[in-house]
């Protein structure tokens, strides 16, 4: 399955040199604000990127003043939208039971994809994250914020709940006092905030994201793909597991990296002083 690059509804996607999917929300007149056929596209376009061997790490950006700023619920006929990468879908919030089941097979379905990316996923908040935009953010691996951003829930501000895994994500990296003061209190705070809290990775100047977060993501791109992979992974399964399952978890990937060529080309380059040249074995399987 090849990553398709081109104008979606919602987002635009680029593919750079080497392995990275650039994936833009361009709805900047709407603060990028997220439609269900948005949404269902953006999962296409993630799964598009974990099945294709030439995508080697994804970048989700922004446009305008807002990376994004949540669901669409201006009422606003919806614009005009770019290709469709999945057909349209009927149904929605209109009973409980369909929002409960909106959720569960459209909305939360985005963050799952990001987390369940094998390849590594930077965000590069550019402006305004809030509600969805902000759990969309923290499902990413790094997130790397321009000093003009803002991060907030908000979500209490229209009575409504942070509904696509919000609050678990601001628990996993803030423990559950700060995540009570951030959710129960509304709070939407600074770039420089959102670092001392946990939220962010770096703070750079407005001009410089993209820059850095691209020199990221080539440094990522160029490690060992199959060791990260599998790394990635594990790292998340140990927040949830105990230490011995944790343990018997790395063991059972340790036993694919081990074997794997870029372990030998990297103990190869050691005894040779000199710097390894890892994912041969993707470079042939891409030119294939």
């Amino acid at each position: 399955m090849a990553f398709e690059t081109g104008n979606f509804r919602g987002f635009e996607t680029a593919i750079h040199d080497p392995g990275i999917a650039v994936i833009t929300f361009n709805q900047p007149e709407r603060l990028n604000g997220f439609t269900q056929e948005g949404k269902r596209d953006l999962v296409e376009a993630l799964l598009q990127a974990q099945m294709d061997d030439a995508i080697r790490v994804v970048v989700i950006t922004g446009s305008g003043r807002a990376f994004c700023a949540g669901d669409d619920i201006t009422g606003r006929p919806a614009p005009e939208a770019g290709k469709a990468l999945v057909p349209p879908i009927f149904g929605g919030h209109h009973n409980t039971i369909g929002t409960y089941e909106g959720l569960r097979a459209i909305s939360q379905p985005v963050n799952l994809a990001l987390r369940n990316l094998d390849k590594l996923s930077v965000a590069a908040i550019n402006g305004v994250a809030i509600q969805t935009g902000l759990s969309l953010a923290l499902a990413c691996d790094f997130r790397i914020a321009s000093s003009e951003a803002r991060l907030g829930s908000g979500t209490l501000r229209f009575g409504l709940l942070p509904d696509e895994g919000g609050q678990y994500l601001l628990v996993q990296l803030m423990g559950v006092a700060k995540a009570m003061d951030f959710l129960m209190r509304k709070r939407i705070v600074s770039a420089a905030e959102a670092l001392e809290l946990g939220l962010v990775h770096e703070v750079v100047p407005g001009g410089d994201l993209l820059d850095r977060t691209m020199a990221l993501a080539r440094e990522l791109a160029n490690g060992p793909q199959v060791a990260m992979r599998l790394l990635k992974r594990t790292i998340y399964n140990a927040a949830e597991l105990t230490l011995t399952q944790a343990m018997d978890d790395i063991a059972a990937k340790t036993m694919v990296s081990d074997h794997h060529p870029d372990a030998r080309e990297g103990v190869a380059a050691f005894r040779e002083r000199r710097e390894p040249r890892f994912n041969q074995w993707l470079e042939t399987t891409t030119s294939d």
